[in-house]
Order: C-alpha cells, then structure tokens, then sequence
C-alpha cells in the first residue's frame, strides 16, 4: 500500500518539513525542525518531515520522533532508512518522494518549509533546486538566500543604499596564501584592534573567532578558512546587539526590537547553543522609541535591498558610546525553535508561533503563484 500524503487525496496541504543538512549547523537544524514539526497545526495540514543526512542523501521519515539532547534541549531524530528518489515530474507544483528500496512508499508535497541553516540549506542552493521543481517554498528565494548568506556581497549592496555597516575586508584564499604580511599590515591600518575574523558564508558564529593582539591574527585567518573560501576581517565595535524580525514578500513589516546580551566574549556558537546561561534575550530592547524606530525602518530597506522574501532576522550593532548602529547581516533561515529569537520577536510584536507558521505558508504559495503568472517563452 503506498504512502501518500497530498492535497489531492485530502483538503489537507502536506507541509515538508526539510531539516538536517550538509552545513556546519546541521544539529541547529534538528533543534529549529522538531519546534516547527510540533507547531504545525494537524487539523489544517499533514505534516511529513524529510531528514538530509551529512552526505547530503535525503530520508522521509515514516513517524517524526522528537528525542532530547543534551546540547539544544529536544531535536528532530533523523532515521536514515531507505533510498529516496527526488522527483518533480510526477505531478504539477509538487515535490514526489519515493523510495527505490521499496516502490510502495511515496510522498507528494505541497509546499516545502525549510529548517536548512547555513550552506546548502539558506545559500540558494536548495532554493534553486525548488525553483527548478516548481514547488511552492517558505523563505526567501534565490537571490535573497544567496546574497543574504554572503556577508561580502550584502555588504556591498547595503553601503550602495545608504545603510550603515562596519568597515571591514574581505580576503580569498589564495590571496592569503600568497600575502599573508601585506594583508595582516592592510587590516591592522584600515581596521585597527580588536577585530572579529569570520568565513563569509557560514552562520551561527561557525569559524568565528575575536582577534585582540597582531600575533593571534594569522591563527584566526586560518581557523576561518576551515569553513570558506573567502574570510572577512571586520573591525570590532564595542556594541549592544539588537535584532529585529521582518515578514513579508512585496510589503514587509518589522518586529519589535530585541537585544542579546552574550555573557561570553561575543555571542559565538557556544554561547548560542551549548552554553544554557551564554546569553540573556531581552524583548522588547530597552531603546528610545525615536532611534528603535530608524532601527526597524532600516530592516525592511535593508530586507528590500537584498531581495528578501517571506522572512529574514535582521541584525544590528548598537554602539555604545556613539548609539550609532550598523547593519551587521540579515538571515534569511533564522534559529526556529519556540525560544529563537525570530519567533519571540513577532510573538512579543503580535503573533504567536503556530500563526507566524501559517503565515509563512500563506507567503509562499503567494509568492509561487506570481512566479506562475511570469511568462517563459519568447513573444
């Protein structure tokens, strides 16, 4: 007997939950799925959670199974059982799974939710494999994903708009093996000490590593370049963080402001994840409401700039001593679990979890049918 789960044998849309992953944040990504797995409400959708495993193999689940983990609390389990086929031709605007191993078992999706952090999950990469498809999807499509993954590129685009970001420089990889003293002597004079080192295109604070003396610089540029091939040297700003949560495709709307107060040297990966006291959120942030709102409006230009759609967490530094604030990246696939900040944000602003989920479904099939309506073919 086949397994189908499809709005053409129910009223109900079968959301695919794509969790997992080929990056650095794979288990972030277990913890984001079993949050939306739980809150997706039964009684309007069915629900099927797809695991990609570190090779990059993907398994439908046959019973979504929520275990604890000592690191992020509770994950998604990801069973690795079958062979399955990815196959867009089936059926018009769905996504069809089955296994090869056993011809019975098969999936057709609606629409796809991913919970895919860093590379291969928020790069564009997936994004254009679901274009390809056809298939109805919740975040911000290719370009969004890809330019705000590329910490570079985003850069760049924000300056050209008008919005402030930190100075910093952007090395490749053989432009550090070939010049390692000339580019050492550029940072120190462009950017002074401290600064942060980091990998262009990774999230989560991976790679990440804060430089206060000349001699530790080469070790961090290294580190860095573990995780990408390009690595960003970036002028340390004694800051507040403040991050504010955008929703929407053609007319987005900014959250309330909340603020990370990392109890680490920075908020690194560990005091995001491993440490349980790494950092405090504080929501609504504690900002006058003049400068809060010049905050929000430069989210949703800076959302608008880089070409998001559907969602994106914005993040701000906050001077201390000047109250001047950068723009310091946008993220287009935020932490999801039902204490992430993306979700608290639009929870303290107006709506609460399992509403934002909806809407974001709404916001994909929305966006998917104007894509629909784009003529392909020549005049």
């Amino acid at each position: 007997m086949r397994q189908k789960a499809s709005s053409h044998q129910t009223s109900k849309m079968n959301i695919g939950v794509l969790y997992g992953g080929r990056s650095g944040e794979h288990d972030v990504s277990l913890c984001s799925a079993s949050s939306v797995v739980s809150a997706l409400d039964r009684n309007k959708y069915e629900v099927t959670a797809v695991g990609i495993a570190r090779d990059g193999r993907w398994y439908v689940q046959d019973k979504p199974k929520i275990i604890p983990d000592k690191n992020f609390g509770r994950i998604l389990f990801l069973k690795k059982k079958g062979m399955w086929l990815v196959n867009h031709f089936e059926q018009k605007n769905k996504l069809h799974l089955y296994d090869l191993k056993n011809k019975n078992k098969e999936v057709i999706i609606d629409v796809v939710f991913p919970v895919l952090h860093g590379t291969f999950g928020e790069d564009g990469t997936l994004q254009g494999l679901l274009e390809l498809a056809m298939v109805p999807y919740v975040g911000a499509d290719v370009t969004g994903s890809a330019v705000g993954m590329d910490k570079d590129i985003a850069k760049r685009l924000l300056k050209e708009a008008g919005i402030p970001v930190v100075p910093s420089l952007t090395i490749n990889k053989q432009q550090w093996k070939d010049n390692q003293k000339f580019i050492i002597k550029s940072a120190l004079d462009k950017l002074g000490l401290p600064v942060f080192v980091k990998p262009v295109c990774t999230g989560s604070s991976v790679g990440v590593k804060k430089v206060k003396k000349k001699e530790l610089l080469t070790e961090a540029m290294d580190f860095a370049f573990q995780f990408d091939t390009r690595v960003m040297i970036e002028q340390a700003v004694d800051c507040r963080e403040i991050e504010c949560a955008v929703l929407g495709n053609d007319n987005p709307a900014a959250s309330v402001l909340g603020e990370i107060i990392p109890h680490h040297e920075f908020y690194s990966y560990e005091a995001k994840y491993l440490d349980p006291n790494g950092a405090a959120l504080k929501i609504p942030s504690e900002i006058k409401a003049s400068l809060a709102g010049k905050i929000r409006k430069a989210a949703v230009e800076g959302y608008v700039t880089l070409g998001c759609s559907s969602m994106a967490r914005v993040d701000f530094f906050l001077d201390k001593k000047t109250n001047k604030f950068y723009l310091n990246e946008i993220n287009t696939l935020p932490g999801f679990t039902s204490i992430s900040m993306y979700p608290k944000l639009w929870e303290a602003t107006s709506l609460k979890y399992s509403d934002l989920l909806d809407k974001l479904i709404a916001l994909a099939l929305e966006r998917h049918q104007k894509k629909l309506e784009i003529k392909t073919e020549g005049i």
